[in-house]
């Protein structure tokens, strides 16, 4: 189960929605559907979780890049929305890198439908795109609303959204909208 809401600042506090995944497809998609949360361009906080599993925090600061924080990586990749967040740049990757084999220089010689033959460089390199299980992102991304480095990794998944909105004085808009 999983729940997403925007945050926005404003003069008066801040104001709450909850809202709909299911259209975005980028994280650009994500970053615009923030900024149409706030015409004054103030910041903007997207608040997602999966259910005791991880949970992700996008920054949106006006025209500026969205800033992403993510729990745990290995749990947020096996979902659809946290795939939204898991970008190359975050993950340390090369941008653009194919995530699977290149079918033009896979030797198909007949062994396939068999057990696979080992070689040396088989057992030796390990899995260089897996996604580790452990936070990613931008640790300091709400350290000037008050949730420090330290404080953002002790969260724990199945409470972290309600604690990230108790200190920004935000748990009662956040409540409304869950």
């Amino acid at each position: 189960m999983y729940f997403a809401a925007l945050l926005a600042r404003t003069e008066d506090g801040w104001e709450a929605s909850d809202t709909e995944l299911d259209d975005v497809e980028t994280l650009s998609d994500l970053a615009d559907l923030a900024r149409e949360a706030s015409p004054e361009e103030d910041t903007v906080l997207v608040l997602i979780e999966q259910e005791d599993s991880w949970f992700g925090v996008v920054r949106v600061d006006g025209e500026e890049d969205p800033r992403i924080y993510v729990s745990d990586a290995a749990a947020a990749a096996r979902s659809a929305y946290g795939e939204l967040l898991l970008t190359d740049e975050l993950l340390g990757r090369e941008p653009g890198a194919d995530d699977g084999p290149d079918l033009d220089s896979l030797d198909l010689d007949g062994t396939e439908d068999g057990e696979a033959e080992e070689t040396e460089d088989d057992e030796e390199s390990p899995d260089t795109d897996a996604v580790p299980h452990s936070p990613v992102g931008d640790r300091e991304i709400l350290g000037d609303l008050g949730i420090g480095e330290k404080e953002l990794r002790a969260l724990d998944a199945n409470d972290a959204l309600g604690t990230i909105a108790e200190v920004l004085g935000a748990s009662e808009v956040l409540e409304t909208v869950r």
